[in-house]
């Protein structure tokens, strides 16, 4: 099998493809391929035979993430469940959190306990037996195309279900794992590197050398999240390298221990300094790439890098099969093998300089389709900055970390002055690192990679190097301009689709409507609605962040042709503050009694934004969609009667966009407009019963009611009433509150609603 380990990988691999995409046909073209080169005797029968049965073990082996249909299984009360803390314990200033692993299942839940200041010592260790009293929910779902699903990210840890205690009391652990002491020795490092160096720097050496990023101020992880630099932030080659080159230069070169005494010392220390350093899979890929090399060179076996790769990705899987799951995998062992696999073309250049660019341009592309899968974002500029920031991070930063990690305990003025100048030199380059993002980028959002694509992508980018790697240097530009073009047909793809789409996002209790008409010939916004942040009585980007921006992201939308805000309501344009900081809009319209906050007048002059105020009959085009405006008439005294109301036809079906509006704006509309009709209601104001007059609905004869509430929302919405006048109108209900985003695609004059949750 030497030399041929990599098809047994791949057919894990296409095992793995079948369970995620229900398809066995993965499995079924690897094995008639891997037959294609027994057949033409490039493969041995032991090659065949190994790679089909790793392949068909992994397709039984790794679990499909099936999410509970609901909580049926438990009881609605409160029980006690014995078993034993499974995971190492995480503690932040504001929550404890672990995994839990029940005695009497094989069941696993996540035990949250949010802090309160009447909370005692506790006594929760890894490996602890405990019994916890709680009732087992399930963890919030995706209620929106793009937005994180947390479900599936407990699935994905082999959790169905979390229980959230509100009292320290109702969890009675005894014991601990010999783990924990590893565990423990994790967390008292954590805590030296906060009490003896500065708070800027501890944040940099715990996530760098120890895994920890809880310390890292969010705008500089945003900026790197950006500029696809977040791979520094993960423990990997790099740092497991200078682990063991520091390790080793101590123990040979200062004559402590001989060189094979050196190597058993780095043998048994990887392991520990892999858990020390969070577990993560890059740090576990590196740390057993490394070990099975000393292993085999000490029993003379002889493995190609390209066999101890796949043969740590089985292991890995084997050791624990929902590990394929995890995004920080994938992009590992996808980076990995791309930079392999080039090493011939890395050889031909003598010039370092060269040599870098070339192992960033490899990086960033063999991970793009899955960074536009899981981020919907690639920027192509972030090759040249990996080029500056790569060599600057492995050169001054890490072994900065590594030595004032060192030098605090032994020699402490000789760290604090390591200390002080390393924030000199990181904060110069942070500044130009935020000055470059403020004016160079200009990230391509190309919103989803199908999978025929992706497939295209990687055969295209193999030629490329391929042709490269042979010198042909012709026919590699060939390749090269073939990919440029699947990548562009990519972010061009909207423009050449026939379908619109109407969808009323679930944004709680607030409205945020996105209308994409066909061929991207306009994308509208009607109303972008926030949460209040009631410490500092501002909008919350919450909301923006965590479901309008990833819901833009994920159609591939870069830029807004047109935002009519209804009114100025926190739940109707609070996030139109973030909004105008992440992409440029057209044109803003607000009736004629809006009134705007200083920060979002400044904000949208800054963003080139033209502000339209309208009248009543005004008919406003985008993109050749048509726009009537129907109130407000007058000032009716308040911002919600004063609500923005929208008539127009989508899909061959008329809207009707209400806002908050009363039953004084509703009558003051249908003696307006006498004949009007809707065959979509937006129901005003979130259902409430000061809206939506049976009168009204009578005389608009709506097929369908949109309502735009937050679940369990403390204001009761939408009211009995409401639904029952919405009943006898004979009006089908779509509500946010049970069905999560609503989404009505269409296709010319025809078209069909559909809800995100089923």
């Amino acid at each position: 099998m030497k030399g041929y380990w990599h098809f047994p990988a791949l057919g894990v691999t296409a095992s793995f493809l079948a369970v995620i995409f229900a398809s066995k046909w993965f499995i079924i073209v690897f094995s008639f391929w891997i037959l294609y080169l027994y057949f033409k005797q490039r493969l041995r029968a032991i090659v065949i035979l190994a790679s089909l049965t790793f392949s068909i073990s992994a397709y039984m082996y790794i679990p499909e993430l099936e999410k509970p249909s609901d909580d049926a299984s438990f009881t609605s009360t409160e029980s006690a469940f014995a078993g034993e803390i499974s995971s190492p314990v995480t503690e932040t200033a504001s929550r404890i959190a672990f995994e839990f692993s029940v005695e009497a299942s094989d069941e696993r839940f996540m035990i949250v306990h949010f802090k309160a200041d009447n909370d005692g010592e506790h006594n929760l260790k890894y490996g602890a037996v405990c019994t916890v009293s709680g009732k087992p929910e399930l963890p919030d779902s995706a209620r929106n195309p793009g937005q994180f699903d947390y479900q599936d990210y407990l699935l994905s840890q082999g959790m169905t279900h979390q229980i959230i205690i509100d009292s320290l009391e109702k969890i009675d652990c005894t014991g601990s794992s010999p783990m924990n002491h590893i565990y423990q020795l994790r967390s008292d490092l954590l805590e030296y590197v906060q009490q003896n160096v500065s708070s800027e720097t501890s944040a940099w050496v715990n996530a760098l050398i120890l895994g920890d990023d809880t310390e890292m101020d969010d705008s500089v992880t945003e900026l790197f999240q950006r500029w696809n630099l977040t791979h520094l932030m993960a423990i990997s080659g790099l740092h497991v390298g200078l682990v063991v080159g520091l390790l080793y230069f101590l123990l040979v070169k200062l004559n402590i221990l001989t060189k094979e005494k050196a190597q058993w010392v780095i043998i048994f220390f990887l392991p520990l300094y892999a858990v020390l350093a969070g577990g993560e899979p890059s740090v576990m890929r590196a740390s057993m790439m490394v070990l099975l090399f000393m292993i085999a060179g000490k029993l003379n076996w002889k493995f190609s890098v390209t066999d101890v790769i796949s043969i740590v990705f089985l292991l890995l899987i084997l050791t624990n099969p929902l590990i394929i799951y995890h995004i920080g995998f994938q992009l590992s062992f996808c980076v990995t093998l791309g930079l392999l696999l080039s090493k011939n073309w890395f050889a031909k250049t003598n010039i370092s300089f060269f040599t870098v660019l070339n192992i960033s341009f490899v990086s960033q592309m063999m991970i793009l389709p899955l960074q536009v899968e899981y981020f919907f974002t690639f920027q192509p500029l972030s090759i040249l900055v990996n080029l500056i920031i790569v060599p600057y991070f492995s050169l001054f930063v890490i072994p900065c970390m590594f030595l004032i990690l060192l030098l605090a305990p032994v020699a402490g003025p000789m760290a604090a002055f390591t200390d002080q100048f390393f924030l000199i030199v990181h904060e110069f380059v942070i500044t130009a690192l935020e000055f470059i993002d403020q004016t160079l980028f200009l990230p391509w959002v190309i919103g989803s990679f199908p999978l025929a694509g992706a497939a295209l992508y990687y055969g295209l980018f193999l030629i490329m190097m391929k042709k490269l790697e042979l010198e042909e240097m012709r026919q590699a530009f060939k390749y090269g301009c073939f990919l440029t073009a699947l990548i562009i047909l990519s972010v061009l793809r909207p423009y050449f689709s026939p379908i619109g789409y109407v969808t009323a996002l679930d944004v709680g209790q607030g409205d945020a409507i996105v209308i994409e008409l066909p061929y991207r010939k306009g994308v509208i916004l009607v109303d972008a609605g926030a949460e209040m942040n009631f410490d500092e009585f501002e909008p919350s980007d919450k909301v923006y962040k965590q479901i309008i921006r990833p819901y833009l992201y994920s159609r591939g939308i870069s830029q807004i042709d047109a935002v009519f805000i209804s009114h100025d309501d926190t739940d109707h344009m609070g996030s139109l503050l973030y909004l105008i900081e992440d992409m440029p809009i057209k044109n803003v319209f607000v009736s004629t009694y809006y009134t705007f906050t200083q920060p979002l007048a400044q904000g949208l002059t800054d963003n080139g934004t033209t502000v339209v105020r309208t009248d009543p009959d005004d008919a406003i085009t985008v993109g050749g969609q048509m726009f009537h405006i129907l109130s407000p008439a007058e000032d009716y005294g308040g911002s919600n009667e004063n609500s923005l109301v929208l008539h127009t036809e989508i899909g061959g079906k008329k809207w009707l966009l209400t806002g908050d509006i009363g039953t004084r704006t509703e009558k003051a509309i249908l003696k307006t407009v006498p004949g009007l009709t809707a065959d979509v209601l937006k129901v005003a104001h979130h259902g409430s019963n000061t809206s939506t007059d049976a009168m009204f609905l009578e005389k608009i004869q709506p097929e369908y009611g949109i309502i735009s509430a937050g679940k369990n929302n403390r204001y009761g919405h939408p009211h009995s009433d409401v639904i029952q006048s919405l009943d006898e109108a004979g009006a089908a209900i779509l509500r946010t509150d049970e069905s999560g985003a609503v989404q009505y695609v269409f296709k010319g004059t025809e078209g069909t609603f559909i809800t995100y949750l089923p």
